[in-house]
């Protein structure tokens, strides 16, 4: 059963001319390593941790890509790796949630208006590894991702979630038509997630 039940089975994969989306597995991790370095300032912002680490492995990487493709088979969440179109590259990666995750539950959640976070179809986090930033990657990937959702999925309530000490990814976000749509805090996290739809 899929993260995202109102989609079974979700899509395999996404295939722009840029690059390719699909399901990451532990076979991932050299490649992710790599991203995940080059950009773990960043991702401390999104992420509100320390992680990773200086001296994070390859082989503590395979192991939390393990456990995500564990949940991606066992569909509790849906977890991708974006590729170059040669598959020699990790560019980013990006997470798909159920408003019941076990984070999500626990954190608290304040809408900005009238929207009803139970209403919420796909809970979305992204990131693309720092040299992409630098070439707008992530703007095109937001871009792809929203069609895909909305095509291939057939969600129609999908929202896109940041920090918002990550101003890079929150610049990004607000500079498209998407609107914030609630204010999530997690237990123990500095800063505000925001969330967009």
């Amino acid at each position: 059963m899929s993260a995202v039940s109102l989609r079974e089975p979700v899509p395999a994969e996404l295939g722009t001319r840029e690059f390719v989306l699909r399901p990451i597995t532990g076979d991932d991790a050299a490649m992710d390593h790599a991203a995940v370095m080059e950009t773990r300032e960043d991702l401390r912002l999104w992420e509100q941790s320390s992680r990773p680490e200086d001296d994070f492995t390859v082989e503590a990487n395979r192991k939390d890509l393990v456990d995500l493709e564990q949940r991606h088979t066992a569909g509790r969440a849906d977890a991708y790796t974006v590729l170059d179109p040669l598959g020699s590259a990790c560019l980013g990666c990006v997470y798909v949630f159920p408003t019941d995750a076990t984070f999500l539950a626990k954190a608290m959640v304040t809408p900005a208006g009238a929207d009803v976070w139970a209403d919420v179809q796909a809970v979305v986090y992204f990131w693309v590894r720092r040299s992409r930033m630098e070439t707008g990657l992530d703007g095109r990937l937001l871009d792809a991702l929203r069609a895909w959702f909305a095509e291939a999925w057939k969600l129609e309530r999908t929202v896109f979630v940041t920090n918002e000490q990550f101003t890079q990814q929150v610049d990004l976000i607000e500079r498209t038509d998407l609107t914030r749509r609630f204010e999530l805090v997690e237990p123990g996290k500095s800063g505000v997630y925001l969330v967009y739809g």
